[in-house]
């Protein structure tokens, strides 16, 4: 790196700009790896790769994205978040796709429109001989956190003056110790078209930090597992057999209780890849929208049969940092969402002179746009080396010497620039140019960051950029992020021009099969594709 700062000019961090709200550690973790934050003081409008926000991005943010930017959100993501829409689109498939393969998810009901079916099914389950005693809960349908949830046996009990989600309440649930948990499963979609699915491997164990008991429905300690109650409760910093303090778990250690009990915990988690897929296959496809990704935060709760169940599927999920554990979880995961959007740098000429493609050693916008040789694209993490300090002081004087006239700008004026015969024909013998080593030049160079697509003819069709620059398909691990979808051949052709959900649906099929009548046999299990 040290040759990079004196003999090849200044290396130039990639900037992340942060909306209000945002969580603390992203900040943090972007840090720690070498960006810097984008000042709107003393950089153009535009010239930032990373935008991430606790809310929807505009329409007009997704239309006027360009090559080298990110956004963290897809437009209409709600439409899986939200609890009605949620519902609504899993009914939807189960009608279409059979009750067989979309049982995960509890009997729904959207009120007040749905309120004479949930009448004629609350009598149906009371009228039952020999059943169980049934219990509901009652969900507003755009709150998060726990806020405003209600769980009742007696009609008489349900009251809300909002729109709500009244389901099944699963009331046989997988307990620990005699404490009720869920699962927080992170969830990253690079691509809703191709459909590119990764699930993280680590995760959280939330617990409830009374012990189960459905005599008492109205101990929200007891019943609820959001973090954002139980830190308030008397128990949450005790010691609780079997659970310890707090109210968390990692993936790890819970995947460890299962194994000491006998349970095949990879069954169970391939069982929650299938929820994962068919899920996102409800929603599939959302508008077209390049330079985007999503973060869900699926919300699974296991019952005493070992059966996988949705509870939601969360927006933006938390990431505060309520104990150890949530730093452990979240900061890697940050940095391997980082990882995950795989940013790669590439060096072009900001010399005085006009740099042409018969200059040797300069990449030019068009040579930027075609060249894909490893000596002009490496991994974005190598320029995190060395002092941070280092890299931000010497960004922030070379803005101050250029206030507006950013490497952003100045890229943009390129692309924008109208094409001279001498170009297209330069662009025609560049198609066999393989990448020349990078030579002396008496003009001062800058290095600037940038995302791989192709940026001079760049359309909201241009190939994903977490593609490998090898093959063009999903790499099949990124960290601790690992690809789910597609999982074979057929799957990966399934989605590739649009979804073709049937036969998506069909391959995701033929493994249940497999795994039912074999124990042996490991669903949904990553392949390299």
């Amino acid at each position: 790196m040290a040759d990079d700062y004196d003999t090849r000019g200044l290396l130039r961090p990639l900037v992340f700009r942060l909306h209000e709200n945002v969580p603390a550690i992203v900040r943090e973790v972007l840090l720690e790896r070498g960006w810097t934050e984008f000042d709107k003081k003393e950089q153009d409008d535009t010239d930032w790769n990373l935008y991430w926000r606790n809310s929807p991005f505009r329409m007009t943010d997704h239309h006027s994205i360009k090559p080298w930017q990110r956004l963290n959100h897809y437009p209409e993501a709600v439409r899986i978040t939200r609890k009605d829409y949620l519902a609504r689109h899993l009914k939807r498939m189960k009608g279409a796709y059979g009750s067989g393969l979309y049982e995960f998810s509890p009997v729904a009901f959207i009120m007040p429109n749905d309120y004479v079916k949930f009448i004629a099914e609350y009598s149906k389950e009371s009228q039952s001989v020999g059943r169980r005693p049934s219990y509901w809960i009652c969900k507003p349908v755009d709150l998060s956190c726990g806020r405003g949830i209600l769980i009742f046996q007696d009609i008489k009990d349900l009251v809300y003056d909002c729109t709500v989600i009244v389901q099944k309440y699963i009331s046989n649930p997988l307990l620990i110790s005699g404490y009720k948990l869920d699962l927080r499963l992170y969830v990253c979609v690079t691509s809703f078209c191709p459909l590119t699915i990764y699930t993280y491997e680590e995760g959280l164990v939330r617990f409830a930090t009374e012990k189960f008991d459905l005599g008492s429905l109205d101990n929200v300690y007891a019943h609820l597992t959001n973090t954002s109650i139980n830190k308030y409760g008397a128990s949450y910093k005790k010691y609780k057999e079997g659970i310890g303090c707090g109210c968390k778990w990692t993936f790890s250690k819970f995947r460890s209780y299962l194994r000491i009990s006998g349970v095949d915990d990879m069954v169970l988690w391939q069982k929650i890849n299938n929820i994962v897929i068919l899920t996102l296959l409800a929603v599939t496809p959302l508008p077209v929208a390049s330079n985007c990704f999503e973060l869900f935060g699926f919300d699974i709760l296991i019952d005493d049969k070992f059966k996988p169940w949705l509870l939601e599927v969360n927006y933006n999920p938390a990431l505060c940092l309520d104990c150890s554990i949530d730093d452990t979880v979240k900061r890697k995961l940050l940095h391997d969402i980082v990882e995950l959007l795989n940013y790669k740098r590439v060096r072009w000429s900001m010399a005085g002179e006009s740099a042409t493609e018969e200059t040797p050693g300069v990449l030019t916008c068009q040579k930027v746009a075609k060249c894909t040789s490893a000596s002009f694209v490496q991994p974005a993490l190598q320029a995190a080396r060395g002092s941070i300090r280092k890299v931000a002081a010497l960004t922030k004087k070379t803005a101050r010497a250029h206030p507006r006239k950013t490497l952003t700008s100045q890229l943009r004026e390129r692309m924008n620039m109208p094409k001279i015969p001498s170009q297209a024909k330069a662009e025609a013998k560049n198609k066999q140019f393989q990448g020349a080593r990078y030579s002396s030049h008496k003009s001062a160079q800058l290095s600037h960051w940038l995302p791989t697509p192709d940026f001079c003819n760049y359309k909201s069709t241009t190939r994903p950029y977490f593609l490998s620059d090898k093959d063009q398909r999903p790499n099949p691990r990124v960290g601790d992020f690992v690809l789910i979808f597609p999982f074979n051949e057929a799957a990966l052709q399934a989605c590739r021009g649009g979804t073709d959900t049937k036969s998506i649906i069909r391959e995701i099929n033929k493994l249940v099969s497999k795994r039912d009548h074999s124990t042996c046999t490991q669903f949904m299990k990553v392949q390299v594709i």
